[in-house]
């Protein structure tokens, strides 16, 4: 039993090593092959020797010189061996023709060099240089049989020069197709055509290759109809079929019918490309089939099935990999949009790169600067300031007194300290009335007097040494913070960059399957996102005539199938009705706010030293703030302004709100040394979980009102710009629907005339306020404010007023029942 066992693993490893075998010879093979045709220029050998056969009306040769002017002008290494090919392949026809195509090359060559002197732009030129050549050359051939040119000579040679000009343009649109390594892996509608042309131009030049009443254009150009119509579809088969069938009926009149034959058995192998390579094979056959029997009857029958059955054997033994690498080129199919996702996801990659790699470097700045300045303890620096302070003064005294080294040598921590006592002394200005410090100095110091005048000279340059070492420390730790912050913020967007290039292909299909089988037709979905609260979903659908089938129907199917609620974020309509809509899904946020405000300035002025803001942030917060500057006037309004003004920005970058707030205050308190400074009141409510923070800084109380229950929020923080640094203290809350949050300056709050409690005075009037209004109860407390004054306006007032509700969007989901897909797997 083990024996057999061991061979039965012997046996599976043997295969396995053949299979390995067989495959890396298949790569091998094509590898040299591909290295044969494109790098060594044997595929242009074989353009060549087909299109130097190649003609038109049985006597026109349009095809040689606009090939060897494009490799010319495209391939100018390999433009010599196209040429011998061009000649090869015109002498298997005649040697007329091999002559032909050799002199019309000789003018080209001549001409372009003649023209290069006068214009030196050689793609311009060039057409205009091969018409040329092709007319004298053409002219000089007819002149030399004749010995005179006809007017069907002249126009013959018109056709054949207009051929050429076109065939020239083709070429250098199509050539470099293959013979240029293209970074962008997408073609033009115009470059697919001209490809095309250029196929149908080569496959002419099979003209006359025949087997048993077969032809090799015919098995050729089913073939190349057949493979392009399995790529791209029946569009695409049919446009090859047309344009194949027509270049081979101008070859030879007798093919014309082909133009029908292969458009509708590439409209057919399009139409059937579902069933895989059988399926399109089907659709050839049958299609060849059916036009032949119109065309011909049962004469030719056998021959164009031969021909068709052929064509499908060499259709199936082309590779796999050769077909996908194609599709990769042409628009609108399977692998041109990997393709083009897979370039997305690169580029996101890269920039995520890029924007980490920015992280750190401004984390690393960010600790750089904090280091520098954290690094040396503060008794230290302190240490080292009375240091240099007292070495100032001994310089200007001891070094020149002859009791120096009594001093400093002999008694050094006895004169430091006593130097240091008058110092700290004379700093604080208590050094006048210290009559046993004086007495004592003066004992020990011969030139007492003088020193005390240094000491009281240099310590205002002290005083100003230490208040510029505290604002340089003050801008470095602003610098750091704001490195950090920067670092941070970088850090998210390179996590949501990550998060975007997530795949989601299996999802997206399987959302497309669920829609569509509800009876919903679906062009394209791409998911961005699935995560809870951030649902990210783009779609393309077709026009639905302004019904609102995206808010009305599929945002409540999205929001059952991912038990969340989805509505539609921005929805931008088709033009003209076969077009598409281009629709963007998101979660919709669990609550929604409605705000009311009410301001006046003191005395009903029109400048207002209170200042205000309500923004929506990033990832589904909503933020509050007033900010009231010292005194009132247009100086306090500039504060307070400004304050708001920085939080705006601030925090609209993604920066953390304490950080902001720190950033702020560093940037006011360096700004100006005048004693000005500004209160803030900041609230972000969290509109998924309903949670609320509160900073408050030098501001006056807040309070949550819920049903008849009013609840004060405060906390104990220092005015804006008073102190440089500061800890933050925030106070968290969770709030309910329907709760009303009013947040308000001191001019509300501390406005009533003859109130003690001003908290009871709040509270008493909010439960007194029957609507739930907040601009109605915003306007409501400043008028009892106003009332109480007697009609007077004695400081800046503004209340702001936030009323939380559950968000129930206008079209709630609806139950299906009917899903075809697992609510589980695309969660």
């Amino acid at each position: 039993m083990e024996k057999l066992e061991r061979r039965t693993d012997l046996t599976g490893a043997g295969f396995e090593r053949i299979s390995a075998g067989l495959k890396k010879m298949k790569n091998l093979f094509l590898h040299h092959t591909h290295s044969l045709f494109f790098y060594k220029g044997f595929i242009y050998v074989v353009l060549g020797f087909l299109l130097g056969r190649a003609f038109i009306l049985s006597e026109i040769m349009p095809f040689a010189l606009p090939f060897f002017g494009s490799m010319l002008l495209i391939k100018r290494d390999k433009a010599m061996l196209a040429c011998l090919a061009l000649l090869a392949g015109a002498m298997t026809i005649s040697p007329q023709n091999a002559l032909f195509v050799f002199a019309s090359l000789i003018v080209f060559l001549i001409m372009s060099k003649v023209v290069s002197f006068i214009i030196k732009d050689p793609v311009k030129t060039l057409p205009v240089v091969i018409v040329l050549s092709m007319l004298m050359t053409r002219g000089a051939f007819v002149y030399l049989e004749q010995g005179a040119v006809q007017s069907y000579d002249y126009v013959m040679a018109g056709v054949e020069a207009g051929l050429a000009f076109i065939l020239t343009l083709i070429f250098l649109q199509s050539l470099p197709i293959f013979t240029v390594r293209k970074i962008k892996h997408s073609l033009k509608v115009e470059e697919i055509i001209c490809f095309m042309i250029l196929i149908a131009s080569v496959l002419t030049g099979l003209a006359g290759i025949t087997y048993q009443g077969m032809q090799a254009e015919h098995i050729l150009s089913r073939y190349v109809v057949l493979t392009f119509a399995f790529i791209g579809g029946a569009s695409i088969g049919c446009t090859v079929g047309v344009v194949t069938g027509l270049i081979l009926g101008l070859a030879n009149i007798g093919n014309l019918y082909q133009m029908s034959l292969l458009a509708f058995s590439g409209l057919l192998g399009g139409l059937l490309k579902e069933g895989k390579k059988a399926g399109a094979a089907i659709g050839l056959i049958v299609g060849s089939l059916l036009i032949s029997l119109y065309g011909e009857g049962s004469a030719g029958l056998m021959t164009t099935l031969y021909e068709s059955l052929i064509a499908v054997a060499l259709f199936l033994l082309t590779p796999q990999s050769v077909t996908s690498k194609v599709a990769k080129y042409i628009p609108g199919t399977v692998e041109h949009v990997q393709e083009q996702q897979q370039y997305a996801r690169k580029v996101r990659d890269v920039t995520a790169k890029k924007v980490d790699q920015f992280s750190h470097v401004f984390h690393a700045l960010s600790e750089s600067f904090a280091t520098f300045y954290e690094s040396i303890p503060e008794e230290k620096k302190q240490e080292e300031d009375v240091d240099l302070f007292l070495s100032t003064i001994t310089e200007r005294s001891c070094q020149t007194c002859y009791k120096k080294n009594k001093c400093w040598v002999q008694n050094f921590d006895t004169t430091y300290e006593l130097m240091k006592q008058v110092m700290h002394e004379s700093d604080e200005k208590t050094y006048e009335h210290n009559r046993k410090l004086k007495k004592k100095f003066s004992q020990h110091c011969s030139k007492s007097k003088h020193v005390e005048e240094l000491i009281e000279e240099e310590i205002a340059y002290y005083k100003a040494n230490q208040t510029l070492k505290k604002k340089v420390q003050d801008s470095r730790r602003l610098v750091a913070e704001q490195l950090m912050g920067v670092s941070q913020v970088m850090e998210d967007f390179s996590r949501e960059i990550k998060r975007e290039r997530e795949q989601h292909f299996i999802q997206e299909e399987q959302m497309i399957e669920a829609l569509q089988h509800f009876g919903i037709e679906i062009q394209q979905v791409e998911i961005y996102s699935l995560e809870q609260g951030n649902v990210d979903i783009e779609m393309r659908i077709p026009y639905c005539q302004g019904h609102g089938e995206c808010e009305k129907i599929i945002a409540p199917m999205l929001s059952d199938i991912l038990e969340e609620q989805i509505l539609v974020k921005t929805e931008q309509c088709a033009e003209h009705p076969t077009g598409y809509c281009h629709v963007v899904f998101g979660s919709a946020k669990s609550y929604r706010v409605a705000t009311g405000v009410a301001h006046a300035a003191k005395g009903g002025g029109l400048v207002s030293g209170d200042s205000y803001s309500m923004m929506e942030l990033g990832a589904g917060k909503y933020a509050a703030a007033i900010s009231d500057g010292m005194g009132n006037g247009a100086r306090a309004h500039f504060e307070s302004n400004e304050t708001i003004k920085l939080l705006e920005k601030i925090l609209a970058s993604g920066i953390d709100e304490k950080v902001a707030i720190k950033t702020i205050n560093s940037i006011l308190s360096l700004r100006t040394t005048d004693e000005i400074y500004s209160t803030l009141d900041l609230s972000i409510i969290d509109l998924q979980d309903a949670s609320c923070k509160f900073l408050k800084i030098g501001s006056t109380p807040s309070f949550i009102k819920r049903g008849d229950q009013v609840m004060k929020v405060q906390a104990s923080n220092l005015p804006i710009g008073i102190i440089d640094e500061f800890e933050l203290e925030v106070v968290s809350e969770q709030m309910k629907a329907g709760d009303l949050l009013i947040m308000m300056s001191d001019g509300i709050f501390e406005g009533p005339k003859h109130i003690e409690n001003h908290d009871l005075w709040v509270k008493r009037k909010m439960k007194s306020f029957k609507t739930e209004d907040p601009q109605e109860i915003a306007d409501l407390l400043m008028e009892e404010v106003i009332r109480t004054r007697s009609g007077q306006i004695d400081d800046d007032m503004t209340v702001v007023v936030i009323r939380l509700d559950h968000n129930t969007p206008k079209w709630a989901s609806i139950p299906t029942g009917t899903f075809y897909l697992e609510k589980q797997e695309i969660s």
